[in-house]
């Protein structure tokens, strides 16, 4: 599922923009079907733009309500009833999304004999001081056996002792679900650390969710700015 919507505070309309040929939101979604790991792609949005630029290429595309406040309600909406186990999350504005990654993640549901996890997501080590300090950026840290313990914009972990030797990491907002997982979010109520941080993703950890980190070498390209929409024309180039 690729939940999008055309109204994006930093870059409005970003969806829509032209990147070689193609809008931001076909690139995608062309780049999630061209990975051969789904039954099905379906974008979810929220705008009548964006659904006739799906369905004119040849996608599928569900029309959702406007009032959601981010993209698992969105989901949600769509998947409740549908006849499915586990839903991946790709973001709209991700048109260089590759297999390799998700992949990954759809094999941490495999290995999961248990049903330990509820879902999966990525993460990329960073090493840059200004990345890390930047509140764009939202910081995960993991318990031992690569469960999230919290996600921050601010830094994670704090480095007091400056001996440690502390990894970093980057949260790509690229999630798996199991269908329950996702349906039990809709239902709760926004708690005070997701309000706070504006990270939807604190909602499962406050409400006892579990999240398996996948680590990936992978950054990709977010498209938040126009800056990043330029970035990507010069490496589709």
């Amino acid at each position: 599922m690729i939940p999008a919507r055309y109204s994006a505070t930093r870059f409005p309309g970003k969806l829509m923009q032209d990147l070689g040929g193609k809008s931001v939101i076909v690139r995608t979604y062309q780049a999630t079907i061209a990975t051969n790991l789904f039954d099905d792609v379906i974008v979810v949005t929220d705008s009548g733009i964006i659904y006739d630029e799906i369905i004119a290429n040849g996608g599928q595309a569900i029309m959702s309500k406007k009032d959601h406040n981010c993209g698992s309600d969105r989901i949600a909406e769509a998947v409740e009833h549908l006849d499915i186990d586990i839903v991946v999350n790709v973001q709209g504005d991700e048109p260089f999304t590759e297999k390799e990654s998700l992949s990954r993640l759809i094999e941490v549901f495999k290995n999961d004999v248990n049903n330990e996890v509820d879902l999966a997501s990525l993460m990329v080590n960073i090493t840059d001081t200004e990345e890390i300090n930047n509140p764009n950026t939202v910081k995960v840290t993991v318990d031992k056996n690569n469960f999230a313990l919290y996600f921050s914009r601010s830094v994670i972990p704090y480095p007091r002792d400056k001996d440690v030797n502390i990894k970093y990491f980057k949260h790509k907002g690229v999630y798996a679900f199991r269908k329950q997982a996702i349906l039990d979010f809709y239902k709760f109520p926004m708690l005070q650390l997701e309000a706070s941080e504006k990270l939807e993703q604190l909602r499962y950890l406050e409400y006892g969710k579990r999240i398996k980190m996948v680590e990936t070498n992978i950054q990709g390209i977010e498209i938040d700015t126009p800056e990043d929409l330029a970035r990507a024309k010069k490496i589709w180039k």
